[in-house]
């Protein structure tokens, strides 16, 4: 296959999460991105009943490259936050699954300061010690920009300096390599992809909906949310049938 394409010979998808935690009060911004522990809880178990194993993107890279074949899925979590740690890590220990949780570099230890304009409620970021712990609990760091920047409404060298930086920034922090990219906010252009990879990342996801099908570009693969609003059928629906294939765009 080539090295920037995928050759799955089934579907993958790509689970995207962002915080495991109680969501905040009725009509918060946002709201729909939290993630209670107790129905991630039940999703990972429903995910392990049906023969599924949650897999980070790099152990989900064989599988990506048509090396290996199984019921997988990935698993993704943006930002970093704290309750990852405290809520998400336990389960997925539980059932042996690896994950891929993508950091803000500059960040850590701090909070998602990038959503405070629109109003949404702060949660604590792991700092560089918690991001060693979520590693010792088998799972993986990916990178998320420095500062959480839409990179369409950022210069070209602001650019360059948030993907590369934040990947050297991590790989300073945790100790380990940091292969695996996530777009802020999904929004990118071809140039940004020529930037991650100059940048030497293995792989790079976006918001497009639509689980990984063969032929997908490494560094602009599609995921599947999972929301507050998802009931363990739709789960199911979701992973195991061409629902969100069906609301790709483009």
């Amino acid at each position: 296959m080539s090295s920037f394409t995928t050759s799955n010979r089934r579907p993958i998808p790509v689970l995207t999460y962002h915080q495991i935690a109680p969501a905040p009060r009725r009509g918060a911004p946002f709201r729909s991105l939290y993630v209670a522990p107790d129905a991630f809880a039940r999703q990972m178990a429903l995910l392990r009943l049906l023969g599924y194993r949650g897999l980070s993107m790099s152990d989900l890279k064989p599988y990506l490259a048509g090396e290996s074949a199984g019921k997988v899925v990935g698993i993704t979590f943006d930002d970093g936050y704290l309750n990852n740690l405290a809520h998400a890590l336990p389960v997925l220990h539980r059932h042996g699954f690896s994950s891929t949780c993508y950091a803000v570099s500059q960040q850590l230890g701090r909070s998602n300061e990038w959503d405070r304009a629109a109003g949404v409620a702060q949660s604590p970021l792991m700092n560089a010690d918690q991001l060693r712990q979520w590693q010792a609990g088998g799972q993986e760091i990916g990178a998320h920009t420095r500062h959480h920047v839409n990179l369409t409404r950022s210069s070209e060298a602001t650019c360059a300096e948030e993907i590369s930086l934040c990947k050297a920034e991590l790989e300073q922090a945790t100790g380990a390599p940091v292969q695996h990219f996530c777009y802020p906010y999904g929004e990118f252009t071809p140039a940004h992809v020529a930037m991650v990879r100059a940048a030497g990342f293995e792989s790079a996801t976006t918001t497009q909906r639509s689980r990984c099908q063969s032929g997908e570009d490494l560094l602009q693969l599609p995921r599947v949310p999972v929301l507050r609003s998802t009931s363990l059928p739709l789960l199911w629906l979701k992973v195991a049938s061409a629902y969100e294939d069906r609301r790709r765009l483009g």
